[in-house]
């Protein structure tokens, strides 16, 4: 008996996306169905290429086939992504954006711009289309960590207009204040200045069609913050924070600002950062420096997710200070660590995008 594709389709309607809690048919997922005899092959078109249920999705496909169709068939399954997005086409800045991403911390010191990095360079790695900008105007540091900066920008003229042309490295476009001033020299700037240096970096630049552009924040909650959802639909809000409690007090205002009336964008997540100092010589070995667990039971508190932890050890900071982020070192445990964090950040942001409304820009801010 010769295999249909309505067989095909109707079997694959058993297989549910574990995070949408829907079939893959009536969402949408399956394209390219063919069947020559046996032989039955079809796409399966992810929310994100850095799904961390793709091999999961994949063998149950496989599956349903074999149960619901015929043993004996032979299955070729092609995985591929589409990124999902919840932004319109109205929007004047940054429109072919999919996800703009904050990455944030309530305090500084906790290692929110290596988070940053590793985080985009892990989706670029995927095959994500990937952008970043470092909204720390007054301590730009994504020129070190990247390993780029004695580079100096490009521009391009568009109908009268002048472009900056992002710096692209490790598969991530990116942009920095620090690529246009002395990096020897402090930069003073009121908030307005900095404010309007921000907005720069969005409307000013050639950053054409990304999945995730992640915005780099300074610590605290203060001008640029307020100017960033002011400016652009936030997809989402990554706060980074160590276990320490003095950390995760500033950790919760931060989460506090995001979840504001006023401001409402979603939070995608807590990240723990140092949660654990393991020396090199001793592998298997954790020391709790900072506490245990303590974002992992904010993130219950607040019941908000919790997207992983990062260790503590010197490889991180050797790779941001060499240019070369840990996440590139597929031998490392920080790696691991980074590229899990990646995944379950991607699968925050495809839950958010099915289940929640786009988020507004805010217009009461003064900006």
């Amino acid at each position: 008996m010769n295999i249909t594709n309505q067989q095909v389709l109707d079997a694959l309607s058993n297989v549910e996306e574990p995070d949408l809690k829907k079939d893959l048919v009536t969402l949408n997922m399956i394209r390219d169905v063919k069947v020559d005899g046996k032989k039955v092959s079809f796409t399966v078109v992810l929310t994100t290429p850095a799904c961390p249920l793709k091999a999961l999705i994949e063998r149950a496909c496989i599956n349903a086939i074999i149960h619901f169709v015929d043993a004996d068939a032979e299955v070729t399954v092609t995985m591929t992504a589409d990124v999902t997005s919840r932004r319109t086409m109205e929007n004047t800045l940054l429109p072919g954006v999919k996800n703009i991403i904050a990455v944030a911390s309530g305090k500084g010191g906790v290692g929110k711009s290596t988070v940053a990095v590793n985080l985009a360079v892990a989706l670029a790695q995927t095959g994500a289309k990937v952008g970043l900008i470092d909204a720390d105007i007054y301590g730009p540091s994504l020129p070190i960590m990247f390993g780029v900066e004695n580079e100096r920008l490009f521009v391009n003229e568009v109908d009268g207009k002048t472009y900056m042309v992002p710096i692209e490295k490790f598969g991530v476009k990116m942009l920095s204040i620090g690529f246009m001033v002395d990096p020897s020299q402090a930069i003073v700037w009121r908030g307005p200045m900095a404010s309007k240096a921000l907005k720069q970096l969005f409307s000013d630049a050639e950053w054409g069609d990304l999945d995730y552009l992640f915005i780099d924040l300074p610590p605290g909650t203060g001008d640029i913050h307020l100017t960033l959802v002011s400016a652009v639909p936030v997809t989402g809000a990554v706060i980074v924070s160590t276990p320490q409690k003095v950390a995760l007090a500033d950790a919760r205002k931060g989460i506090s600002m995001f979840q504001m009336e006023s401001i409402k964008v979603p939070v995608l997540g807590l990240v723990e950062n140092m949660a654990w100092f393991t020396p090199a010589e001793l592998p298997e070995n954790k020391y709790y420096i900072f506490g245990k667990d303590g974002c992992k039971h904010l993130a219950n508190d607040l019941k908000v997710p919790f997207l992983g932890q990062i260790p503590l050890v010197q490889s991180i900071c050797e790779g941001g200070d060499t240019g070369a982020p840990i996440v590139l070192d597929e031998s490392s445990p920080a790696s691991i660590a980074f590229l899990s964090l990646a995944g379950n950040l991607a699968q925050q942001v495809a839950i958010r995008n099915a289940t929640l409304q786009p988020t507004q820009p805010v217009q009461t801010m003064g900006y």
